[in-house]
């Protein structure tokens, strides 16, 4: 039986052999009409261009586009269902198609490395990091025998030119049809609880041993926590995503904003390079102005960068107020998000191993919400072999959503209506705010 932590069929298979592996594992099956199975990738260099190239069951059209900061090529598609190892895009030079190793150390490859995967609901995205200024020759899509075969094709630029198309992206990104907003949410007398499978569709996250591959890791503990919660019938419980689908890091936010959530929990886990696969356990991180140690930039940075693994093209952020209220409000929901982060670590032992250090805090973008505590949890570490089998097992986790279950509940227990935010402080708060935080 395959893991859920896995990247389900390799690309190494036939497409036939690929597409039957995934119609027989069940992955990512829908109801007709199904999207087309994407089941390679391969770097080809011809010449001066850089060649990506995916082998589907069958054409899509696509978007192409440049980003920079960092410097990306984006090529967005209808929903595809990509059955290829996650791993594969992350060295393209050492990925090229064996038919070019002849290639010349003058010519090197545009491409860095490469994500791809779901986005929303009927829409896909591959993502590619560039060594340097580029630009798009064409992004096509060609029936060949038994399949079909989507190419983006790049070539040098010069840095004036790249930065040109890369606004022009950047506009186009911005003027996409947004989403529908969501309808209000229905008032609840129960309390909100938010819980956030970190990472996504195209943001994979993490990835680590026996292809563990953290958004898979977060969504699985996320489901379960959020079934023990409901099962109590003491709160009302929302997952951010509750899919394989990208969430912006604000939208995020916004959500348990939204909703007035009395606590936010964001679910992740770490991976470190193979010289560092002794580290091992969960460790509870607040949002903090200074992050407390070095680890702890290191994770806020890389989980900060969510957005940008995406393909999202950065935003700037006006929502903050530099008032007393707002300031009174942070302090307050601070100090309630360390209450929750030390009870959520002594109960979090009680079945499951903790780091050397479990308590951290960092400038996490996820966790800013200035009025609904919040931490993030990581579950431990993908590149340590005793981690991964504790991710992988049922029991396991079982055990330990059990454990989160018992320290939210306690933390709502702890709190007196007296003690807890004022919900009209909360409502002014909101009111001087824009953007709909």
């Amino acid at each position: 039986m395959v893991s859920f932590l896995a990247a389900i069929p390799l690309n190494r298979i036939a497409f036939g052999a690929g597409l039957a592996f995934a119609l027989a594992s069940g992955a990512a099956v829908r109801a007709d009409p199904a999207p087309p199975v994407a089941i390679s990738a391969h770097v080809q260099i011809t010449g001066r261009d850089t060649r990506l190239s995916f082998i589907l069951q069958s054409c899509v059209p696509s978007e192409p586009y440049l980003l920079q900061n960092p410097s990306r090529a984006i090529v967005d598609l209808p929903e595809v269902n990509f059955q290829i190892d996650p791993a594969e895009g992350l060295s393209s030079a050492a990925r090229r198609d064996k038919r070019q190793e002849h290639a010349s150390a003058e010519t090197p490859s545009l491409i860095a490395s490469y994500r791809f995967g779901r986005l929303a609901p009927g829409k896909s995205r591959i993502v590619v990091d560039l060594t340097g200024p580029a630009a798009i020759v064409s992004s096509t899509c060609a029936a060949i025998p038994g399949a079909a075969e989507l190419t983006l094709v790049l070539t040098p630029s010069s840095e004036a030119a790249f930065k040109a198309a890369a606004r022009a992206g950047a506009a186009r990104q911005a003027q996409a049809e947004p989403a529908p907003p969501p309808p209000p949410a229905p008032a609840s007398e129960k309390p909100v609880v938010v819980i956030d499978p970190g990472h996504g569709g195209v943001d994979t996250g993490a990835l680590g041993r026996n292809h563990a591959i953290e958004k898979n890791v977060t969504l699985a503990f996320a489901k379960t926590l959020a079934d023990k919660l409901r099962a109590s019938d003491r709160y009302r419980v929302v997952l951010t995503r509750d899919d394989d689908v990208f969430v912006p890091l604000g939208e995020r936010v916004r959500i348990a904003r939204r909703l007035n959530a009395a606590l936010f929990v964001s679910v992740h886990a770490d991976a470190l390079a193979s010289n560092s696969a002794e580290v091992t356990g969960a460790t509870v991180y607040t949002v903090s102005d200074r992050a407390s140690d070095a680890e702890a930039a290191r994770i806020a940075e890389h989980e900060n960068m969510a957005d940008s693994a995406a393909g999202e093209e950065a935003k700037e952020n006006a929502n903050d107020v530099n008032d007393i209220l707002f300031d009174l409000t942070r302090r307050e929901t601070r100090a309630f998000s360390h209450v929750f982060a030390r009870s959520l670590t002594e109960y979090f032992k009680v079945a499951g191993r903790l780091n050397k250090n479990p308590r951290r805090s960092a400038g996490f973008v996820v966790l800013k919400a200035p009025d609904v505590p919040s931490v993030l949890l990581e579950l431990g570490y993908l590149s340590n072999a005793a981690d991964v089998a504790d991710l992988d097992s049922a029991d396991w986790r079982d055990k330990e959503t059990s454990q989160v279950a018992k320290a939210i509940e306690a933390f709502f227990a702890q709190q007196k209506p007296e003690t807890q935010p004022a919900a009209a402080a909360n409502a002014a708060l909101k009111a001087t705010q824009t953007g709909g935080n």
